[in-house]
């Protein structure tokens, strides 16, 4: 049996089209979830051990980071940046289920393959901005607590009752920031490099065109992935061993709705 789980996206990515960007409806990324759980309920199995991934790892940065909460909070908080290249073998499971090929999670595990040089360019820039939020999460730090870095249960306290108003708005702004960019050049990219060989420049600029032509739409399935996230972390992470394969197989059917196919010449 012909099994392409190691074999790269067989297309001249020199020729392929720019991607063209499609406007959906409001209620678009309810669709999206909806999909993403149909995923979930055909390949339990492989989704949810990428579910616990996502968890595990976020075990791992609260226990490795534990007595450095302030680069632990621009961690964690990368670590969601990073979400669309971690959930790369949820949306291999998408891409599979779709073409009727076998849900099987050995083939998802190296899906990278099909477009290494791409991914590969992508996760760099990723993991830059990734380090340069949690120094930037430090220097606020820094900043409000010059003296003595406080407690987590103290730095917690204040969070919950605004006592340090100043820090929480320039630490949400300076996130927000952070992430704003970083979503924007994720929104569809490493679904088109994974499914069309498509390079990461032009990945990127296509996701900030669907992004800036789906604007409200894209918003609030951006909110949607974070509560998503929210509920994840307050429920001691077990949350995203559900939640996290939902998002990432719903990300490959908001792929599919934004981004328009190529057309059937260039289908092999």
């Amino acid at each position: 049996m012909n099994d392409s789980r190691n074999q790269a996206v067989p297309q001249d990515v020199e020729g392929l089209p720019f991607p063209k960007v499609r406007s959906v409806g409001f209620g678009a990324p309810f669709r999206w979830l909806s999909r993403g759980l149909d995923d979930l309920k055909a390949c339990p199995g492989p989704s949810l051990f990428y579910g616990a991934c996502f968890a595990g790892m976020g075990y791992v940065l609260t226990f490795v980071f534990s007595h450095a909460y302030a680069y632990m909070s621009g961690l964690i908080s990368g670590f969601l940046l990073l979400g669309p290249f971690l959930a790369l073998g949820l949306y291999d499971l998408s891409r599979r289920r779709e073409a009727g090929e076998p849900l099987q999670l050995a083939p998802t595990l190296t899906a990278w393959r099909r477009n290494a040089g791409s991914i590969g360019i992508y996760s760099m820039i990723l993991i830059i901005v990734f380090l340069v939020w949690a120094r930037a999460s430090m220097v606020v730090f820094a900043l409000f607590y010059t003296s003595e870095m406080p407690s987590i249960a103290g730095f917690m306290q204040q969070v919950i009752s605004l006592e340090n108003i100043e820090f929480l708005v320039v630490y949400f702004f300076v996130g927000l920031l952070f992430a704003s960019i970083v979503f924007a050049l994720s929104v569809v990219s490493i679904p088109l490099m994974l499914d069309r060989g498509q390079d990461a420049v032009t990945s990127m600029i296509a996701s900030s065109f669907a992004l800036i032509r789906n604007f409200p739409q894209v918003s609030l399935w951006a909110a949607l992935i974070v509560a998503s996230a929210a509920i994840g972390f307050a429920t001691l992470f077990l949350g995203l061993i559900v939640l996290m394969p939902i998002a990432g197989h719903a990300t490959w059917h908001a792929y599919r709705d934004l981004i328009e196919p190529l057309p059937p010449d260039w289908k092999n």
